[in-house]
């Protein structure tokens, strides 16, 4: 690590808290380069041709290409997952997840809804907004946002209700193990409109590792060029434990029993 401050534990105690941390320089801004023209490829639009920026937003998936397998598992983000997860309990990604890829100028994008990752199958597994989120965040360690173009203000950065990943369990706990769906959740996260925001901005090359829990919403384009972002999971290699006997919690399990008051 350049700078281990990245990693401190003050670091670890603002991300129980607050349900992200954000790491600069997570991996080379070369790399981003290097995959931001394979994306360019794919989204059939032309990079030097505004009027084919038709659309507000492209979906791409999946990408298991060198530049991606790398920016995905430097040793800045393999030692955060550490911190974050514990050591040996995280699954190594072998791509990045989905890229929705938002223009400029293009009006509302029909996807700004405030909302919780879900992370695991409902009686349909075809159906998304059926997928479930429960207390233990079964499927999913890790929300990630990592920014393959630099992001301002301006650019659509997604927004992040900070701190509301503790009311999030907060109303998950009851559910118990089969938890809520992706919109009974969304329902009910009005509870978390008073959080302040916080704004998924930075260079090419940084990394927002958010709670699971996590409330967050994507937004309109104000810029003038393209934003490339993925947002993966972080798999578990092993569930999370609310209960464990040697006490060696991890911040992200940490961050649920705080707001459960365990």
């Amino acid at each position: 690590m350049d700078d281990p401050s990245l990693l401190s534990d003050a670091a670890m105690r603002a991300f129980v808290r607050d349900g992200f941390v954000r790491i600069d320089d997570a991996f080379p801004r070369a790399l981003a380069d290097e995959a931001r023209a394979l994306l360019w490829r794919d989204t059939g639009c032309d990079p030097n041709d505004r009027a084919t920026w038709n659309r507000p937003v492209v979906r791409l998936h999946e990408y298991t290409q060198p530049p991606f397998v790398a920016a995905a598992s430097t040793p800045r983000l393999r030692a955060a997952f550490d911190r974050l997860v514990g050591a040996g309990r995280w699954l190594p990604r072998g791509s990045l997840g989905t890229f929705p890829v938002r223009f400029p100028g293009t009006g509302d994008p029909g996807d700004a809804g405030w909302h919780v990752d879900a992370s695991f199958a409902g009686a349909e597994p075809s159906d998304y907004f059926g997928y479930r989120i429960n207390v233990r965040s079964q499927g999913r360690a890790l929300l990630m946002l990592f920014l393959f173009s630099d992001v301002s203000e301006d650019d659509a950065p997604t927004r992040i209700r900070v701190g509301s990943h503790q009311t999030v369990a907060r109303i998950l706990a009851p559910a118990g193990a089969p938890g809520l769906s992706f919109m009974e959740l969304a329902s009910r996260l009005d509870a978390t409109r008073e959080c302040p925001i916080a704004l998924a901005t930075g260079a090419a090359g940084t990394v927002y590792l958010c709670h699971p829990f996590v409330v967050h919403a994507a937004q309109s384009h104000r810029g003038s060029e393209p934003r490339f972002m993925a947002q993966p999971p972080l798999l578990p290699r092993e569930p999370l434990h609310l209960e464990r006997a040697d006490g060696a919690y991890s911040p992200v399990e940490q961050a649920i029993r705080d707001a459960l008051g365990q």
